[in-house]
């Protein structure tokens, strides 16, 4: 079982409790939270509150996360290209098409089928659920690094530099237009699309979002951009490029309607990952290089 403790700051005075968490506490998803909430694994002095507790600066609030579960999920052997790997960690290379989690229409042939192959029995429980601890995500049709925790030590301290954006993240895109400043910074809330709910969007009180750019090259009615991500919402690069203007060539969701079908998905790679290792304090960096399908995409704009 374990114990975090977040003290309120001043500036989260009169939050409710469930949303301060949410916010404060990377490393355990919004519904693992809700979960705890009504079970009474959240507590003020020692006293169970409920999600619409209205919280005071100074305040400490202890969640409780009971001992992980095993996970009804069949371990597989599919290989993976490995970048580095310890007793606390992985960097491990997603493919384009791979899905990271088992969902509907999606059981077998995943990310987290490989690991729990390969990792046999070293698996971050931090959600409550036995598992390889997948920090954050990539969407099935993006290809490129993930950082994956071993044990609750590493989850927890690799989490703790996402909230504090600190953890490098530089994604290789081709997008639409060429009308693009050399570098530029977009600020913009994503939230829930009001108008499709399976849909992100840059929303009004959504969560702060931030996105550097800068070009690489430019073709004929398109760029390659580099972005850099300070934040890491869903779909992020996705959302904010379509909202300045430029979707991610290949995109059936934000992009448009005549899809480049050659692409099979988003033209968006994750190619540096960089990090401080949680147990030696040193920085590491690893970068893979642009996949196939994007150098054979980017070959085609060179040649019109």
């Amino acid at each position: 079982m374990n114990k975090i403790v977040v003290t309120v700051p001043e500036e989260a005075e009169g939050t409710r409790v469930d949303k301060f968490l949410a916010e404060s506490i990377d490393y355990l998803t919004r519904s693992a939270l809700q979960k705890l909430i009504s079970v009474n694994n959240v507590e003020i002095d020692g006293k169970p509150v409920p999600k619409s507790r209205v919280l005071k600066a100074g305040e400490d609030v202890s969640v409780i996360v009971p001992d992980a579960v095993s996970l009804d999920v069949e371990a597989e052997n599919i290989p993976l290209e490995i970048y580095y790997e310890d007793d606390d960690l992985l960097v491990v290379y997603k493919p384009k098409g791979m899905v990271v989690h088992p969902a509907p229409g999606n059981h077998n042939g995943t990310l987290v089928n490989a690991l729990l192959w390969h990792c046999k029995g070293s698996l971050s429980g931090i959600n409550g659920v036995l598992r390889p601890g997948i920090v954050h995500r990539i969407d099935k049709d993006t290809s490129g690094l993930l950082l994956v925790a071993k044990n609750d030590f590493a989850h927890v301290h690799l989490a703790e530099q996402i909230k504090e954006h600190s953890l490098n993240r530089i994604y290789h895109t081709i997008v639409y237009g060429t009308n693009l400043p050399d570098e530029g910074d977009v600020d913009a809330p994503i939230g829930r699309s009001t108008k499709d709910r399976k849909k992100m969007a840059v929303v009004d009180g959504g969560r702060s979002a931030q996105t550097h750019f800068s070009v690489v090259k430019r073709y004929v009615g398109f760029t390659h951009v580099m972005c850099k991500l300070r934040t890491g919402r869903t779909h992020q690069i996705r959302v904010h490029m379509t909202y300045i203007g430029h979707p991610v060539a290949g995109d059936s969701v934000y992009g448009p309607k005549n899809v480049i079908s050659q692409l099979n998905g988003q033209c968006l790679h994750a190619g540096t990952l960089g990090f401080v290792h949680p147990r030696t304090g040193e920085y590491m960096e690893f970068t893979a290089p642009l996949p196939e399908y994007f150098t054979a995409f980017e070959s085609k704009l060179e040649e019109i």
